[in-house]
Order: structure tokens, then sequence, then C-alpha cells
């Protein structure tokens, strides 16, 4: 016999039910096994007991709403982790240079950082599905890019007056 209350399940999930049950009848299994089989199959192909109407909705947004926030933090993740090592392979071969040549180096770990947390985003919008939760993830991660490269310029602030001004001519 299978077990719990089957009064969540709408009309439709119980016929399928019965006719999952009847075909695995047929096929030589016991009465106890067809209706465990076919309460098993209805609740995979439809998610469970849900009663029609406004309240299925609630339960599909939530789960949406999850999904993309998970996607969200892979593409922070990703892209910060791309640019933390692009803006500290930079840092160091601004540190083996003299002072004239880090207005150069900053403005290029710049370039550097946005290509690589650009490729980062590219990367975590293919892994993403649907178009929405693609545009989410692009959002995030194109923020992460802006704070990287904030980041990048402030890591050289004794210098940071020659260099701003060697960016400005």
């Amino acid at each position: 016999m299978s077990r719990g209350d089957k009064s969540a399940y709408t009309r439709k999930q119980k016929r399928q039910a019965e006719h999952i049950e009847d075909s695995e009848l047929e096929q030589g299994r016991s009465q106890e096994d067809a209706q465990r089989i076919a309460w098993a199959t209805v609740n995979k192909q439809s998610g469970g007991g849900k009663l029609s109407g406004s309240g299925r909705k609630t339960a599909k947004k939530a789960a949406t709403k999850s999904a993309s926030k998970a996607m969200k933090q892979v593409a922070r993740k990703t892209a910060s982790k791309a640019v933390k090592k692009a803006t500290k392979k930079a840092a160091k071969t601004t540190a083996r240079k003299t002072v004239p040549k880090t207005a150069r180096k900053v403005a290029a770990k710049k370039v550097v950082a946005k290509k690589v947390a650009k490729k980062a985003v590219r990367k975590a919008a293919r892994k993403t599905t649907g178009p929405a939760t693609k545009r989410a993830a692009k959002k995030t991660a194109k923020k992460t890019v802006r704070k990287a490269t904030r980041t990048a310029t402030r890591t050289h602030r004794g210098d940071g007056a020659r260099v701003h001004a060697a960016l400005a001519h």
C-alpha cells in the first residue's frame, strides 16, 4: 500500500497514478509494488502533490530565485578570482619597475583586469541557464570588475599623484 495522504494531489495526478498502476499490474507486479511505482512516477513527473491554483506559482518563483542567486554567486566568484590573479601578477611586475613606468603599469593593469574579468563573465554566462539568470550573472560580474579595477588603482597610493598626473596627460 502506498504511504501518505493523497488529498493534496490533483484529479489528473490521481488518474495518472491509476493508469500507471494498471500497467504495472499487467506486467505482473504485485498490487503494493504497482502502487508504489505509480505514485513515485507521478511525483517525479509533476514534483509531488500539488493542488491546482495560484499557490503553485510561489513555489516555482522561490526555486527560480534560489537558482539565480546561486548563479550570481558563481559569476561573482569566478570574476573576482580572475581579477585577483591578474592584479597580483601586475602588482609584482610593477614593483620591480621604476616610478615613471608605474603610471603605464597601472593603466595596463586596469586593462588586464578588465579583460580577465570579462572572460570570467562570459564563462559564467555560458554556465547559466535562461536569459534572466545570464543577465543577472553578467550584472554581478560587471560590478566585481568595477570593484577590482578600483582596487587595482588604489594599490599604488604612494605614487598616486604621479600616476594620475601621468594618466591625465
